[in-house]
């Protein structure tokens, strides 16, 4: 259990770390095919649809700080985002991690 939960935590700093970086294939990297993603302008199902809203994400952001990362039950990450459309917005995200890969 504890090690399945340090790995759900590393692929959370990888996910963060790659929308950080505006590295959209890091984040895909760590991303399973079948992923579902709720996002601001929906529910977004598979790798395709979530390539398009993370490459779009990307476009928009002009820094995102990182203000915690945990876990319970899944990866937490709490981060500041400066967008070009909102100067500052504090995120949630959940990642469940499946066979090594964020589901």
């Amino acid at each position: 259990m504890a090690e399945q939960k340090a790995i759900a935590l590393k692929i959370a700093r990888t996910y963060f770390e790659g929308m950080a970086t505006k590295g959209v294939e890091s984040i895909m990297a760590v991303s399973d095919d079948h992923v579902i993603c709720n996002s601001p302008t929906g529910q977004l199902r598979g790798s395709e649809a979530f390539r398009n809203f993370q490459e779009g994400f990307a476009k928009m952001i002009k820094k995102l700080t990182l203000v915690a990362a945990f876990d319970h039950r899944q990866a937490v990450i709490v981060y500041d985002s400066e967008t070009h459309p909102v100067s500052s917005g504090l995120v949630a995200e959940g990642a469940r991690p499946v066979d090594g890969f964020v589901n």
